[in-house]
């Protein structure tokens, strides 16, 4: 199974802001969508950085309250690993496990066309497991 589908079953929305929100507008569209991570689209309409929850916490744990009033680009992650649709979900999951993120934008070229989080990931991989379980219950019923 491949990030394709995944997209497909979920859609392309994917939630941006750019480099000078406010990490309190951030928090904000966090809380407001029930969502776990924001890409940072620069002025190119590329990506030039994620913020995440982990990355809020982070910077509210070293510097307090203050930086809700920075700019998201002070706290975000600029090293943002991507994906592309025709990516298969283990090679997805291996690479959200190496890097301890939960979330990659999906890009065709350098355009974003949508984002997989772990979830989405677990989800789909718990379909595969019981359609293969149910397939075998089928086999042995009629053999």
């Amino acid at each position: 199974m491949t990030v394709a589908r995944i997209l497909a079953f979920k859609g392309p929305e994917v939630f941006t802001a750019s480099p000078h929100r406010t990490m309190a507008e951030i928090v904000a569209l966090l809380a407001e969508k029930r969502i776990g991570t924001v890409v940072i689209a620069g002025a190119d309409g590329g990506i030039s950085g994620i913020i995440s929850e982990r990355d809020v916490v982070r910077s509210l744990a070293a510097r307090g309250a203050d930086v809700l009033a920075d700019p998201v680009s002070m706290h975000m992650t600029r090293k943002v690993f991507t994906a592309t649709a025709d990516e298969t979900i283990e090679e997805i999951m291996d690479r959200m496990t190496e890097g301890k993120f939960r979330h990659v934008p999906v890009v065709e070229g350098r355009r974003l066309v949508g984002i997989v989080s772990i979830g989405d990931v677990v989800k789909h991989r718990m379909a595969m497991a019981e359609a293969e379980a149910s397939a075998m219950r089928d086999y042995i019923a009629t053999a």
